[in-house]
């Protein structure tokens, strides 16, 4: 037998004499001498792991002085001063403590970070806003100020953190300008810029946006307005979600699932199908494509929890209508099908509007993608501001404005605890 044989016999006795775990195989040294016979190895006792210290930021008295004045000129941006504290700021600066300083700031860094980056009305207080926002986290955050206390730049790292969408600067401006005796104005408009900062500062370089009170929808590029119509949102009762989506096609010739909280409404009607299951009962109702199809000809393909999505419609009269919260909580759209046959062909992709046209005329159910998915955001602004500051306000359909403006002025951010919720379907 040779050596390596030998050996290898020799460490498989080990192993099998062992406790079999990862801790146990890695203890093992194939090119140690072999024990003697009978005697008893002892396994080696691993170096258990440590936790590397990080060291809390430490500030200068000059970067802390930044801060502070920063605190003082944030109404600029629709917050209020002092949420943030700054005579307890002011005080661990005077108590020659460096720690203490060191830890006042760094909170205060962090709540202007957060609120700057995700807004200042937090969770439920924004009453059914379910938009991702993932602009800052613990660990960016903490690099951040990292690189502000290194570049000794503190109000510039938080300025950084900003919308940088022309609204946002517009309704700044719009603020600035308003007499402050006009509060209910000022209120309103802070409110909205804490809106545009609940959206991820980078919207993409094509995208859609719906302002369900503006009653439109709208395709930007590039920063600029590529197409825009009218929409209808949901009634009072059935209130369009917030969110954003990706949509990746539109289904022409559609199937309308009909949302089981409505099902009642059609349940026996001509023109609906029942879907039984295996026991016989009816579980569901479907309308088949056709002209009197709710969703009209065509519906936007756009994955989200609450089954929202943009769709034409077998009554666009009502596109006439001022106030257009008539819809079950999707998004009724006018010209969806001069939208669809933009974003068909762009990239060069086949779906033309002749082509769109020649399989509506053939009645099939059709998925027809788009080359590049783009995002899509349903959004409440209750008011706009042109660029010379005058303010264009939309009606506050589902009246949520003052209950959100009520957090926005809570130091937290968060408003009265919610009513129990109702499952959307």
């Amino acid at each position: 037998m040779s050596v390596r044989s030998f050996v290898s016999l020799g460490l498989m006795a080990m192993t099998a004499a062992l406790p079999l775990n990862a801790a146990t195989l890695q203890q093992v040294d194939p090119m140690a001498p072999l024990p003697a016979p009978g005697q008893v190895v002892a396994p080696t006792v691993p170096t258990p792991y440590v936790a590397p210290v990080i060291l809390p930021p430490q500030w200068q008295v000059e970067d802390a002085a930044q801060l502070l004045a920063f605190i003082g000129g944030i109404g600029r941006e629709g917050l209020s001063p002092a949420d943030y504290d700054p005579a307890g700021l002011e005080q661990a600066m005077r108590s020659g403590n460096p720690v203490l300083m060191s830890s006042a700031a760094t909170d205060r860094f962090n709540k202007l970070a957060s609120d700057f980056a995700l807004g200042h009305v937090r969770n439920d207080a924004r009453i059914d806003w379910h938009v991702t926002d993932n602009d800052l986290d613990g660990n960016r955050q903490r690099i951040l100020l990292d690189q502000a206390l290194a570049a000794h730049r503190i109000g510039d790292a938080l300025i950084g953190l900003l919308p940088t969408h022309p609204q946002y600067g517009a309704l700044r401006y719009a603020l600035e300008v308003t007499p402050k005796t006009e509060t209910a104005k000022i209120n309103r408009i802070r409110l909205n810029m804490d809106r545009w900062r609940w959206l991820p500062r980078d919207l993409g370089s094509k995208y859609i946006i719906v302002n369900v009170p503006a009653y439109h929808a709208t395709l930007v590029e590039n920063g600029i307005t590529r197409w825009k119509h009218r929409a209808i949102a949901g009634a009072i009762k059935t209130p369009t979600p917030q969110l954003n989506a990706m949509a990746t096609g539109v289904i022409l010739n559609p199937w309308w699932e009909v949302p089981t909280s409505i099902s009642k409404e059609v349940a026996g009607k001509g023109g609906f199908v029942s879907v039984r299951g295996k026991d016989g009962k009816i579980q569901r109702w479907r309308q088949p494509p056709g002209p009197t199809n709710a969703l009209g000809q065509m519906k936007f393909v756009m994955q989200n929890p609450y089954a929202i999505y943009l769709h034409d419609t077998n009554a666009r009269s009502r596109f006439n209508s001022s106030v257009r919260a008539l819809s079950h909580g999707c998004i009724r759209t006018e010209h969806i099908h001069d939208l669809a046959a933009e974003l068909g062909s762009d990239d060069n992709g086949e779906w033309t509007r002749d082509k769109i046209n020649t399989v509506l005329a053939s009645k099939k159910t059709v998925e027809a993608k788009f080359v590049k998915p783009l995002p899509v955001y349903i959004v409440y602004f209750s008011s706009a501001a042109l660029v010379d500051g005058k303010i264009v306000d939309y009606d506050d359909v589902y009246k949520r404005d003052t209950k959100v403006i009520a957090a926005l002025l809570n130091r937290d951010g968060k408003g009265a605890p919610p009513p129990a919720k109702i499952a959307r379907k």
